[in-house]
C-alpha cells in the first residue's frame, strides 16, 4: 500500500481538524427555532432524523477537503452524499486512501438541544484501516484527534494508560437508545449487572443519549467502560462514518496497551466494506479495557 510520508499525513491531519471544528462552531451557533426536520428511510429513529444542519456542515467540510482529494489522489465518502456524488471525488475502492465523514453525528441529541452529536472526520484506507480520526463536540468544546503513531489526544492532552480503580467505581454502560427496545434488554441489563460484580466494579451506571461518535468518547471518558451494538439482521446499526474517527482514537489511545475496538467477534472492524457501509453484519464493541471487551464477547447467547 502507498504510504502517505510524515508531512504529507500530519498536514491532513490538520486540515481534519481545522474543518471539523469549523463546522462544529457552525453547528453550535445555528438557530434551532429554524431547523426543519425530514427523515430518511432507516431503521431506528436516531438514524432517520435530518435537517438542513447535516447538510449545511457537510459543504462547509467538504470546503475544507475537497482540494486535498486532488491534491493527494483521495476517494471521498460522506453521510450525506449519494454514491454518485462520493465517487466522484475518486471511488474508495480505487484510491489507496479516503475521508471518512460524518458531517453531523448524532443529530437528535442536536434537535434536542442535548449533549451527544458532534463532527466527526477520519482517513481511511482503501484495506479499511483508520489512518487519523478527529472528533468535536461543540457543546463541550472537545477535540478528540489522532494520528497514527502520534497519539490520541483530547484538545491538547495526551490520553494515556489508565490503571483499573481501586476505589468504588461504575462499570459505564455507554449505548444507544435505541437498544432499549432490544428483545433481550432485560436479561442484558443482568448481565452488565453481574459483569460489573465480577470485575469488582460497585454498579453500573448508563448513558444513553448519544450519538455514535460521542459514545465511543465516554467510553474514554469514563473508565472503565463500554459501547457496543449487537449484531442483526435489518439493516443498519450504524455505518463507516459513524465509527471511523473513534476507531483510529482507539487504535493510538493508551499507548495501544489496553483501549479496545472491534466488531463483535473480536475482528477489526471493516471501515471499507464493498458490500454495504452499515455495520449491523457484524455489530461493533468499544471497550476502556480488555477484559471488559473479552467478557462481553462471550455474552454471544444474548444477541
Amino acid at each position: 500500500m502507498p504510504i502517505l510520508d510524515k508531512n504529507q499525513k500530519y498536514a491532513l491531519y490538520q486540515l481534519a481538524k481545522k474543518a471539523a471544528i469549523s463546522a462544529g462552531e457552525f453547528i453550535a451557533n445555528y438557530d434551532r427555532s429554524q431547523i426543519n426536520i425530514s427523515h430518511k428511510p432507516n431503521n431506528s429513529l436516531a438514524s432517520q432524523v435530518l435537517t438542513e444542519v447535516d447538510t449545511l456542515s457537510q459543504e462547509l467540510i467538504l470546503k475544507h477537503l475537497l482540494p486535498s482529494c486532488n491534491e493527494y489522489k483521495l476517494g471521498l465518502l460522506s453521510e450525506e452524499l449519494d454514491e454518485k456524488e462520493n465517487t466522484g471525488a475518486g471511488s474508495r475502492f480505487e484510491r489507496d486512501f479516503s475521508w471518512c465523514i460524518d458531517p453531523l453525528d448524532g443529530t437528535l441529541p442536536f434537535t434536542e438541544g442535548r449533549d451527544g452529536y458532534s463532527v466527526s472526520i477520519a482517513l481511511v484506507s482503501r484495506e479499511g484501516i483508520p489512518q487519523l480520526g478527529v472528533i468535536y463536540n461543540p457543546v463541550s468544546g472537545r477535540l478528540y484527534h489522532s494520528l497514527t503513531g502520534e497519539g490520541a489526544f483530547i484538545n491538547d492532552t495526551p490520553v494515556s494508560t489508565l490503571a483499573w480503580p481501586s476505589t468504588p467505581t461504575p462499570l459505564t454502560w455507554v449505548s444507544d437508545r435505541s437498544f432499549q427496545s432490544h428483545p433481550n434488554y432485560p436479561l442484558i441489563e443482568e448481565k452488565m449487572a453481574a459483569l460489573a460484580h465480577e470485575l469488582g466494579l460497585s454498579w453500573v451506571q448508563k448513558i444513553e443519549h448519544g450519538g455514535a461518535a460521542m459514545n465511543a468518547c465516554w467510553v474514554i471518558e469514563n473508565a472503565p467502560a463500554c459501547y457496543f451494538k449487537p449484531p442483526k439482521e435489518q439493516r443498519g446499526g450504524g455505518s463507516v462514518w459513524d465509527f471511523a474517527a473513534s476507531a483510529s482514537l482507539f487504535n493510538n489511545t493508551f499507548n495501544n496497551t489496553d483501549a479496545w475496538v472491534s466488531d463483535m467477534q473480536g475482528i477489526p472492524l471493516n471501515l471499507n466494506n464493498a458490500e454495504t457501509t452499515f455495520m449491523n453484519n457484524d455489530g461493533i464493541l468499544y471497550a476502556s479495557h480488555e477484559r471488559i471487551a473479552k467478557a462481553i464477547l462471550q455474552m454471544t447467547d444474548l444477541w
